[in-house]
């Protein structure tokens, strides 16, 4: 369960980030809470930790006494209820480590794209070089991701299998330039750890990109921006700071990439992130992927969502529900010049989909982005602060 607030009312959150509350409300910090009734605006009151904050009311019963996550700061913070009980207390230990470290893949893939366009990068060492060549590769083409046999081996080396896969003695070795995206990360990260002169500790640059839980729903994320204008004669200082923000990136993806492992583990559903190559630029594919029984027939049933960023359609999300040859496609865009464009693509998808012996029982698409949703999703409550 997500709480999103909507005020704070005991004091305001610019206030209380500059005050002595700033550190108990970090990222991956528990807090207590209880709750304190309701306001004068309909809106349910909750003590969490030093402050006093309003939020949309949940519909759902609280505890007189729970707790709290911070998943992510800003005006306004968000918060996860903690489940009791059945939360295995060394898992919720290893997000609580990795929740303040994680950070998106998008400022990773411009700080890889800026050190492409600097020659002076040549004179790296050879295996660091090599490392930044598979980093490189790990990066999808939509050709590939298009085609059913690129998707499946896309997801299998998207870093969040990479254990289970080692665990398997029998299991095929990677082919020559299909490593793990995961294992690639750990190479590179253990390489740029030994290089000389860069700083000892140096944050995820950019801003903090939501963590991939299954209970905050699918988040297109945007293409970052490339960190420092390439110059016309790049000096080694110049490679040394973007070596130094690329260390940062890496560590931030890992940390991102366990936390979606976690959050795996005791379910039938995973968050997977593929990097994806666009147009004069690298985005995210965020995919959804649930597992699960038709209550109804008795038979199986998948669910894909996927949210997507392009700069040419803006934020774009999706769902496909299968059950047996059933399919339910449901699209949505935040731009309403990007809706048109996909709904004029409607026929010949029908087409397709009628070709490949699925039966389509609908197809639509809504201008403005769902909440997030799902058999695993939390309730998101829309604030304004």
């Amino acid at each position: 369960m997500i709480i999103q607030p909507t005020s704070l009312a005991a004091m305001t959150w610019a206030g209380a980030a500059s005050g002595t509350a700033a550190e108990s409300w970090r990222v991956g910090a528990v807090l207590a809470a209880r709750p304190m009734g309701m306001g004068e605006q309909g809106r349910m009151v909750l003590q969490i930790g030093a402050l006093t904050v309003e939020t949309d009311p949940l519909g759902i019963p609280l505890p007189s006494q729970f707790q709290v996550r911070v998943l992510a700061m800003g005006n306004p913070p968000l918060l996860e209820i903690i489940a009791g009980g059945g939360a295995d207390p060394l898992v919720q230990r290893a997000l609580r480590e990795r929740l303040p470290q994680q950070n998106g893949y998008a400022p990773l893939l411009a700080t890889l794209g800026a050190l492409a366009q600097r020659p002076v990068v040549r004179q790296l060492p050879p295996e660091v070089r090599a490392a930044l060549a598979l980093l490189d590769q790990g990066v999808r083409t939509p050709q590939e991701l298009t085609r059913a046999d690129g998707l499946r081996e896309a997801i299998a080396r998207s870093g969040l299998f990479l254990e289970s896969q080692l665990a398997q003695p029998r299991a095929n070795p990677l082919p020559l330039g299909e490593e793990d995206f995961k294992s690639v990360l750990l190479r590179l990260a253990a390489l740029l750890d030994r290089q000389p002169r860069l700083p000892a500790h140096v944050p995820a640059s950019g801003a903090d990109t939501p963590p991939p839980l299954r209970q905050r729903g699918l988040q297109a994320q945007p293409r970052a921006p490339l960190p420092l204008p390439l110059a016309e004669a790049p000096t080694e200082d110049d490679v040394g700071q973007l070596l130094a923000r690329l260390r940062g990136d890496v560590h931030a993806a890992l940390a991102r990439l366990e936390i979606a492992q976690l959050d795996a583990a005791a379910a039938q559903a995973w968050m997977i992130e593929i990097p994806l190559q666009g147009t004069h630029g690298r985005d995210v594919l965020q995919i959804h992927l649930e597992h699960g029984q038709d209550t109804e027939v008795g038979g199986q049933s998948w669910t894909l969502g996927f949210a997507l960023d392009l700069p040419a359609l803006g934020p774009v999300q999706g769902e496909l529900q299968l059950r047996d040859l059933r399919l339910n496609v449901r699209l949505w865009a935040e731009r309403s010049a990007t809706t048109e464009r996909l709904e004029r693509q409607f026929t010949p998808l029908r087409q397709r989909l009628a070709a490949s012996g699925l039966q389509l029982d609908q197809l639509s698409c809504q201008t403005g982005l769902p909440h997030g949703h799902g058999q695993a999703s939390a309730l998101l409550l829309k604030a304004t602060a």
